[in-house]
C-alpha cells in the first residue's frame, strides 16, 4: 500500500508512479488512437456530408451518462470489498491483542509463553499467505516458528487447532479459569470470522457477465465516439476518443485492482505491515 500526502497536488500530475493506469494501458491508447484515427479519415473521406451523423452528440451523451451510472457502480462496489477487507484486518489485530493480553496475564513459564506468542502471530502470517495462495514456510518472517508443526491442508485452521490445543491444555491443568476460558474463545472465534470474511472476498469475484459487458460497452462506446464527434471537432475526435477510453477504462482498472486487496499491488492492503504489527504486539504483551 502506497503511503503519500494526498494535498500535494503537483507530485500526483507530473509524476508517473508503478500504479498510474497510462503505465498499464499504454499500448491500449496507441491502438484505440490508431482505430480512431482511421475511422475519422474514413467518414471525413468518404462520408462528408452523412446528414445521419450530424445528431449523434444527443444519443453518444446519454450513453455517457449510463455508462458513468455504470462505473460509479463498479467503482463503489470494489471498494466496498477493499474497506470490508481492510476492518477484517483491522478486527484480527484487535482481537490478538486481546487474546494475548488475557493469556499474558495467567501464571505461565517463559517457555509457554513463547510458544503462544509465536501460534498467534504465525495465524496472522499463515491467514496473509493463504490469501495470497502462498504457503507459510515460504514467507522469511516465520521461519523460526515452523518447528514441530503439521502445516498440511488448510494452514490458518491448522494453527487455530494447534492454538485451541495450547489453550485448552491450559483449562484442563486449571492454568486458567472457566470465565477466562470463555473470554479466549470468544476471541478465537473472531480470528477465524475475519478469516472467513477475507475468503469471502477473495473468493467471490465480480460476475463475469457484469465485467463483460463494462469492457464491451466502454469498446464500442469509444470507438465509435468519432462518428458523432467528427461534423464538430474533425480529426481533434480522435485524440478525444482516446483521452475519454484512458478516462473511463482507468476506473474500470482501478476497481479491478482494489476488489482483490489481499495482494502485493500499491493499492492493495498492507497485510504485510499489519502482520509485522500483530507480531510486535505480541512479543511485548507476552514479553517472550
Amino acid at each position: 500500500m502506497i503511503n503519500y500526502n494526498p494535498k500535494n497536488w503537483l507530485s500526483f500530475i507530473f509524476s508517473f508512479h508503478k500504479s498510474d493506469t497510462a503505465r498499464m494501458m499504454w499500448k491500449e491508447l496507441i491502438y484505440i488512437s490508431l482505430l480512431s484515427i482511421l475511422i475519422t479519415y474514413t467518414e471525413i473521406t468518404f462520408f462528408p456530408k452523412a446528414f445521419y451523423l450530424k445528431n449523434l452528440t444527443t444519443v453518444y451523451s446519454l450513453l455517457g451518462f449510463v455508462i458513468s451510472l455504470l462505473l460509479v457502480f463498479r467503482t463503489n462496489t470494489a471498494y466496498d470489498r477493499w474497506w470490508e477487507g481492510r476492518k477484517a484486518w483491522g478486527a484480527m489485530v484487535n482481537d490478538s491483542r486481546s487474546l494475548s493480553a488475557k493469556l499474558s496475564a495467567l501464571q505461565l513459564s517463559q517457555a509457554e509463553k513463547a510458544t503462544l506468542s509465536n501460534l498467534i502471530s504465525l495465524y496472522v502470517f499463515s491467514v496473509k499467505n493463504h490469501l495470497r495462495s502462498k504457503r507459510v514456510e515460504q514467507d522469511n518472517a516465520c521461519h523460526d516458528k515452523l518447528s514441530g508443526l503439521d502445516l498440511s491442508g488448510h494452514q490458518p485452521l491448522r494453527i487455530q487447532q494447534v492454538l485451541r490445543s495450547e489453550i485448552e491444555q491450559l483449562y484442563t491443568n486449571k492454568t486458567m479459569s472457566a470465565e477466562c476460558w470463555l473470554a479466549v474463545q470468544r476471541d478465537l472465534d473472531s480470528l477465524v470470522a475475519s478469516l472467513g470474511v477475507c475468503e469471502r472476498i477473495k473468493n467471490t469475484p465480480i460476475p463475469f457477465s457484469y465485467s463483460l459487458f463494462i469492457k464491451k460497452f466502454i469498446f464500442i462506446y469509444v470507438l465509435t465516439m468519432p462518428l458523432a464527434f467528427v461534423p464538430l471537432f474533425g480529426y481533434l475526435s480522435a485524440f478525444i476518443s482516446t483521452f475519454v477510453f484512458y478516462a473511463l477504462v482507468s476506473m474500470e482498472l482501478l476497481a479491478e485492482e482494489i476488489e482483490d486487496p489481499f495482494g502485493g499491488d500499491a493499492n492493495d492492503l498492507p497485510t504485510d505491515q499489519i502482520c509485522l504489527t500483530i507480531q510486535g504486539n505480541c512479543t511485548q504483551i507476552f514479553g517472550a
